[in-house]
């Protein structure tokens, strides 16, 4: 079904209001002080936040976000597009807590190629949702391979996660990681080998 501008404002209005109810009862859960002049604006702000940046990743599709595709011509030997350095954040499913970190994509292109900002735009995507690192690490290398049709994709990983660096084990000075390769990348060769050389080189 294909909705208007005028409907999906509407959508976003009520999603909002919405969204405004739950903070105002989570503040009222919580023992908050109500009346306190901070916290008058303080479920508008918090709902325009969670929707409109840590969340707008529901209302986008990861295919549109890549863009559109520039044929590669002539037959040649596989190589290699790399990005990094890539920020990113997301939202942990088991606390709702956001993480941060550092992103290394690449894919080796079969047919077509998209610009280097379509692959921001897709990490982006599917970043701003209740997504697990790992699960993440997956979607991104699986969608730069279905969707590009290329003959492998990497996405690597590197995160310091609120839910364990200011709660529970309180670790403040870890990184989590999590890499997914698909195709050629999958198994161990020269292209995998010139990916973590290029990264090493990074660092």
């Amino acid at each position: 079904m294909v909705f208007g501008r005028a409907s999906m404002m509407r959508m976003r209005e009520t999603s909002l209001t919405q969204m405004q109810k739950v903070f105002e009862g989570f503040l009222r859960a919580s023992g908050a002080p109500l009346d306190d002049p901070n916290l008058a604006q303080t479920p508008q702000r918090a709902a325009q936040a969670w929707l409109g940046e840590f969340l707008d990743g529901y209302s986008k599709d990861p295919e549109e976000s890549l863009g559109e595709r520039y044929p590669v011509s002539g037959e040649g030997e596989v190589g290699l597009v790399v990005v990094t350095g890539l920020r990113y954040v997301s939202v942990c499913p088991h606390h709702l807590l956001p993480y941060e970190g550092t992103a290394h994509l690449a894919y080796a292109p079969g047919a077509s190629v998209v610009g280097f900002g379509r692959l921001s735009a897709l990490l982006e995507c599917l970043g701003h949702r209740l997504v697990l690192q790992e699960q993440l690490a997956r979607d991104v290398a699986r969608l730069l391979f279905d969707s590009l049709e290329s003959k492998g994709s990497a996405c690597i990983l590197a995160a310091r996660m609120s839910c364990f660096t200011l709660r529970g084990e309180r670790q403040s000075h870890s990184r989590t990681h999590a890499e997914a390769y698909t195709g050629i990348l999958r198994r161990d060769g020269p292209l995998r080998r010139e990916l973590w050389t290029r990264l090493g080189a990074e660092a």
